[in-house]
């Protein structure tokens, strides 16, 4: 069963908390709801009754994410305001940059939303999060219907922190037709980063587009390329106290890579990677490159926004015979705030948006595959051809053999280390530094954090 196989996969995979860097240009947005009259019929699944006397309750909530989360999202909020009409959910839509701009801002004001998203970078924000298990424990939020193994995604030093809104891994999103039309064989489950750039290359010199659009440099070329020298090998030790290998020149590779395709006129360049500002502008959807780096939570979104037929091919390999380095991980999750006055409520819409049928079926597994396996089993039954393309591919990632020692959450240092290696590859591009040189400063760098 596919279940069956996530589950397995989750205990033994390197679970590595990206993000998930959807996008959208529509910001600040407020309704107001029509909150009278429905009547909750949904207790079963996810929806406590009201039991407020009356009173009204305002929630605030903010996520980042494409124009299809947006829309789905807004609609699970007026779905549970209108079971439960003492309930005001004021919201926010971020694209990813403005969503942490806004947030650090928040933070730094002790304002921070009642309920918001968080990915892999949350233990940056451990101060600003109200763990669950008060919750759990007295049954609010049910975590009856799923495994420890999903439930290991978002906890920290044994607390839970959260409970991920889906699962998912990362790929190549490519475009079928472009690659037939460049003369290039479409990829296979155990290509390689060789063949990426060669067919980078053609596709450039043959239809004069971008062969990819953006990777995300981090993950393709240290969090997944370190895993893909050595089965025993990660980027952060699993202790998340040191880093896990001590040659810098495996990053070596990747860098020349990237400034090879850059120069080529095959991958962009800095400047116009900073154009792309949300899946809608991305240059696979405008039909400027073949490719893009995706996680599988988001092809929905990249197939609504491009209206053509796009596929998913596992990530390349450094090696056909090597390590994936790919993981099934958690996609985002939805936290309570410190800052909350009313905690409770919060803790009573998440467990609504995580264990609800009815939410889901609107949510589609947009955020990733849905770690309740009523939901899940619920949805796979009226699934569309995008849905079950996305439980295949994560049924193919969870087939690949991993490492035994496993790194369930990134250290709090990965952001700054995140930050200067991109900075780091962008001088490499632009020849200020060479590739030898930058993975020894990366190294170094990411080495002195842990001291």
């Amino acid at each position: 069963m596919k279940l069956k196989k996530i589950m397995t996969t989750l205990l033994a995979a390197s679970l590595v908390l990206g993000l998930t860097a959807c996008g959208s240009g529509k910001k600040n947005t407020t309704v107001d709801n029509d909150t009278s009259g429905a009547k909750n019929t949904e207790q079963s699944s996810g929806t406590k009754k009201d039991e407020s006397n009356g009173e009204k309750i305002k929630l605030r909530m903010a996520w980042w994410g494409s124009q299809t989360r947006h829309d789905a999202t807004v609609k699970v909020i007026e779905l549970y305001e209108s079971q439960n009409p003492n309930i005001d959910i004021e919201y926010e839509f971020f694209d990813f940059d403005g969503y942490f701009t806004k947030l650090n801002t928040l933070v730094a004001s002790n304002t921070v939303w009642d309920i918001f998203q968080l990915g892999g970078n949350f233990p940056t924000y451990l101060d600003k999060i109200v763990p669950l298990d008060e919750y759990i424990a007295n049954g609010t939020v049910d975590t009856s219907h799923t495994t420890d193994a999903y439930l290991l995604t978002t906890q920290y030093k044994g607390s839970q922190l959260a409970l991920s809104s889906g699962v998912n891994s990362y790929g190549i999103a490519y475009d079928p037709a472009l690659f037939a039309q460049a003369g290039v064989a479409e990829p296979n489950d155990n290509w390689t980063w060789d063949e990426w750039k060669q067919a980078c290359l053609t596709i450039h010199e043959k239809l004069g587009i971008y062969g990819s659009s953006k990777l995300d440099d981090f993950i393709s070329g240290c969090s997944m390329g370190i895993s893909q020298e050595d089965y025993s090998l990660n980027f952060f030790a699993p202790s998340n106290d040191k880093l896990g290998f001590d040659d810098p020149n495996m990053l070596v590779d990747y860098l020349a890579m990237r400034k090879e395709l850059v120069k080529a006129g095959a991958y962009p360049d800095p400047g116009a990677i900073a154009e792309i500002k949300d899946i809608e502008g991305d240059y696979l959807v405008t039909g400027e490159a073949a490719m893009t780096w995706v996680a599988s939570n988001q092809l929905k979104s990249l197939i609504k926004a491009a209206d053509r037929e796009l596929k998913i091919a596992p990530a390349p390999r450094k090696f056909a015979d090597g390590p994936s380095g790919s993981v099934i991980q958690s996609s985002q999750m939805l936290c309570i705030s410190k800052d909350s006055k009313v905690p409770e409520e919060a803790a009573k819409f998440i467990n609504f948006f995580i264990n609800s049928v009815e939410a889901n079926e609107i949510l589609q597994g947009e955020r990733g595959i849905p770690i309740m396996d009523t939901v899940r089993m619920a949805l796979q039954l009226n699934a569309d051809e995008t849905t079950n393309t996305m439980y295949n591919f994560i049924d193919l990632i969870g087939s690949y053999k991993t490492g035994e020692e496993v790194n369930v959450i990134s250290p709090e240092c990965k952001t700054i280390i995140e930050d200067q290696y991109k900075l780091l590859v962008e001088q490499v591009i632009y020849g200020d530094k060479t590739p030898e040189e930058a993975a020894k400063e990366i190294f170094d760098f990411a080495s002195r954090q842990f001291k």
